[in-house]
C-alpha cells in the first residue's frame, strides 16, 4: 500500500480524473479536451477511455489558460510555456552546477587545510626527530667519553697491579 501511495509524489503520475482536474483549474472539461485534441496535452487514458492528468500536466494546463486569457494564441501560449519550462530546467541545472562547484571549492579548501595541518605536523615531527637525534648523538659522545675514561682507569689499575704485586 505504501509503495502505491508514493506514486502520488511523482509529478508525472496520472492521478487526477478530468472532472477533478477541471475543477482544480477552474475551467470547463471542454478546455482540457481541446488541449488533448490539439496535441498540447496527452493525458493518460484508463482502460475505459477516461482521461487522467498528472500534476505536471495540470500545471501546464493552468499556465496555458493564463496565457490564453492574456490574449495569446494557443501556439504562442504553448511556445511561451515550453520556453518557461526550458528556462526552469536550465535554472535548476545551473543551481545544481553552482552547488557542485561550491561543494568542490569547500572540499578543495578542506583538503588544503588538511594538507597544511599535515605539513605542520610533519615539520613538528621532523624537528622533534632532529632534537632526539641530537640528544642521542650527545649521549653517544658521553658514552664514548665514559668508555675512554673506564679504559684509562682499567689500564692504570693493571699498571699499578703489575708494578705493585
Amino acid at each position: 500500500m505504501a509503495n502505491n501511495l508514493s506514486r502520488l509524489d511523482d509529478e508525472d503520475y496520472p492521478a487526477v480524473p478530468m472532472g477533478q482536474a477541471a475543477e482544480l483549474l477552474g475551467v470547463q472539461p471542454a478546455f482540457l479536451r481541446s488541449l488533448d485534441s490539439a496535441g498540447v496535452l496527452h493525458p493518460h487514458r484508463t482502460d475505459g477511455g477516461h482521461r487522467r492528468y498528472s500534476r505536471r500536466q495540470l500545471t501546464l494546463a493552468g499556465r496555458l489558460r493564463e496565457l490564453l486569457d492574456d490574449g495569446h494564441t494557443l501556439t504562442s501560449a504553448q511556445t511561451i510555456a515550453d520556453l518557461e519550462d526550458r528556462l526552469l530546467v536550465s535554472d535548476r541545472a545551473r543551481e545544481r552546477a553552482d552547488d557542485a562547484r561550491r561543494e568542490a571549492e569547500d572540499a578543495r579548501r578542506e583538503a588544503d587545510d588538511a594538507r597544511d595541518r599535515a605539513a605542520e605536523e610533519l615539520d613538528t615531527a621532523r624537528t622533534d626527530l632532529q632534537e632526539r637525534a641530537d640528544e642521542l648523538a650527545r649521549a653517544r659522545a658521553q658514552l664514548d667519553d665514559a668508555r675512554g675514561e673506564i679504559e684509562d682507569l682499567t689500564s692504570r689499575l693493571r699498571d699499578e697491579r703489575a708494578t705493585n704485586p
